[in-house]
């Protein structure tokens, strides 16, 4: 019996022994039937692989989106709570939301998205991630000893969150400034026996030069969510992804679980992937500008060879109520790896601060009795 989330958030495939719809079994390249425990092997077709993972050509791509055949519709539905958007098939009419649980029914509103080129499919499978959120829970430092109780989710969802990569080759040219410190005498006056002296000291200084330089950066999958209701502060902290191991997108693999559709479309994709850049090729600037301290007037920033791809990622996706208050968990459907809020114990932070503030006094109290 597999423990997947229930059938209507995915694909249907029919048990060849008893007619019912299998669904994707984590950790393994098969489905499996609920009811009879039949199992379909999915298979993956080695020469598919280097096609699912080939990079498009972004302004290429562009150019012929109107008319590209990498374009599909899907039936979409808009969850009227928080407002995520999913992706049902034609055969799947009812479903419910991952984020909030609200109970959502496919209205035949069909757009034409960017197919998928490929997929990471789920590794861990439900058991698995309650038991990892469980431990989470009891590692957590400063929480409420009634949380600590909990000992698992009741409404683990899982969901392909979908993705965009980019490729790229940077040219920057930059105009700064290098400084660099410098020790220099200088004379004062002072006053010493209600006389006035003339003393010298060191003075630390900063001499500046300007400067200008090249940056070449080579980008390889910078990876940018394409999701707008789970713009979650933890989802960079699942990378990284094993993303050496995708394989080509199949229907298949979606059976038994929810598909949020893109909402960060490929422009939008690649401003956030631009930033990310921008961010690294500072850093390089700071870098090869040098010396003690660095100021970067302006750089310009070619992009070539630029390339990306759609891709699917499993994420575990709950939330936990906890004395009124409601608690997002995501979890990487690959490594098991739980992150999410948490609340705080503040009679455990003020018994903890207090001790230390005892301890610190403490150590005072003996330092001025032994010295003074």
């Amino acid at each position: 019996m597999t423990d997947n989330p229930s059938v209507d958030k995915g694909s249907t495939f029919p048990c060849k022994n008893c007619g019912a719809t299998l669904v994707f079994k984590p950790g393994e390249t098969s489905l499996e039937c609920p009811y009879c425990g039949s199992k379909n092997e999915i298979i993956v077709d080695p020469e598919k692989i280097e096609q699912a993972v080939k990079e498009l050509d972004y302004k290429e791509f562009l150019s012929k989106l109107d008319t590209e055949e990498k374009l599909e519709e899907k039936i979409t539905v808009k969850c009227t709570s928080c407002g995520a958007t999913f992706s049902f098939d034609e055969n799947v009419t009812s479903g419910s939301c991952a984020y909030c649980g609200t109970k959502i029914v496919a209205q035949k509103h069909s757009q034409k998205q960017i197919k998928p080129s490929s997929i990471l499919p789920f590794n861990i499978t439900k058991t698995q991630a309650g038991e990892n959120f469980a431990k989470w829970i009891k590692k957590l430092r400063f929480a409420p000893d009634r949380l600590k109780k909990l000992t698992g989710l009741s409404n683990l969802n899982g969901v392909y969150m979908p993705y965009w990569t980019f490729d790229a080759e940077t040219v920057s040219e930059y105009l700064g400034e290098r400084g660099d410190y410098f020790d220099q005498q200088e004379t004062y006056t002072a006053t010493e026996n209600n006389k006035k002296v003339t003393k010298t000291r060191k003075v630390r200084k900063i001499r500046w030069e300007k400067v200008r330089g090249t940056i070449k950066k080579l980008f390889n999958d910078i990876l940018i969510i394409a999701s707008k209701s789970l713009q979650n502060k933890y989802i960079p902290m699942l990378e990284p992804w094993d993303l050496d191991q995708l394989v080509p997108y199949d229907d298949q693999f979606l059976s038994g679980f929810q598909v949020e559709s893109y909402s960060v479309d490929l422009k939008e994709g690649f401003h956030k992937a631009k930033q990310k850049m921008e961010g690294i090729i500072r850093q390089a600037i700071v870098k090869a500008i040098g010396g003690d301290q660095q100021k970067i007037n302006a750089f310009k920033t070619d992009y070539r060879n630029l390339t990306f791809k759609h891709i699917l990622l499993p994420l575990w996706i709950s939330a936990y109520t906890f004395q009124g208050k409601t608690y997002q968990i995501i979890i990487n459907a690959r490594t098991g790896e739980v992150h999410g809020d948490r609340p705080y114990s503040k009679i455990k932070i003020f018994f903890t601060v207090a001790t230390i503030a005892a301890i610190i006094a403490f150590i005072i109290f003996l330092i001025i009795k032994f010295t003074g």
